[in-house]
């Protein structure tokens, strides 16, 4: 069982090979062959991200078959389904990193500020499910970002999201509660920033792991 430590190094590794173009899908394959993985699994990461097509986990990190648990949601929203995945997987599997993954441009972003500025606008009842979880994370950006730029308003609001998910994971259950008192389970947050490539490890990372 791998570290959140030894974990969270394989996901900038992977992310810099990622970002500078240099995957290399056979070895990949070859290091990570179907057969291994028929009986058990051995995630080292678990991610909630986005549902973004333009985000998935897995090529982000260069990462292959079994390495990583996703759970992938617009707008990368905690709700129990996503609570209960991520403490599967903790306790199932050892898996000690779980890895909160926000990104520029997201849509569910974008549509929670638009809602809060346009508050009489026509908007579906299952989005406004999605919607209803990030916007009290946002809502006092939003509101006094009168000189904001919509950019910058953005990525604040993508970041405040991101980590209101990180700490409702490390403070909202008690399997996962106890596995970071005890066992060494980690939560942190993270930017991926979709012009670039990039990650950024931005919540919930010790000090000595930062770039």
């Amino acid at each position: 069982m791998k570290t959140a430590s030894d974990a969270l190094a394989l996901l900038r590794i992977g992310n810099e090979r990622f970002a500078n173009d240099l995957q290399d899908r056979e070895v990949l394959a070859r290091r990570s062959p179907r057969q291994n993985f028929i009986q058990q699994q051995r995630p080292h990461t678990i991610i909630v991200g986005c549902s973004d097509s333009r985000v998935p986990a897995e090529m982000v990190f260069d990462q292959g078959l079994g390495d990583l648990f996703v759970v992938r949601v617009a707008g990368n929203i905690i709700a129990p389904s996503q609570v209960g995945s991520v403490e599967f997987a903790a306790a199932q599997f050892g898996t000690r990193l779980v890895v909160v993954l926000g990104h520029t441009h997201c849509g569910a972003v974008g549509a929670t500020i638009r809602s809060i500025q346009e508050p009489d606008g026509e908007h579906s009842p299952n989005i406004m499910a999605i919607v209803d979880r990030i916007r009290p994370h946002v809502i006092d950006l939003v509101e006094a970002a009168a000189t904001t730029d919509d950019t910058t308003l953005q990525n604040q609001a993508m970041r405040a999201n991101v980590k209101a998910s990180v700490k409702q994971l490390q403070q909202g259950s008690q399997v996962l509660e106890t596995l970071i008192q005890d066992d060494g389970l980690r939560v942190v947050g993270a930017e991926y920033n979709i012009e670039t490539g990039r990650v950024e490890f931005f919540d919930g990372v010790p000090i000595e792991n930062e770039t």
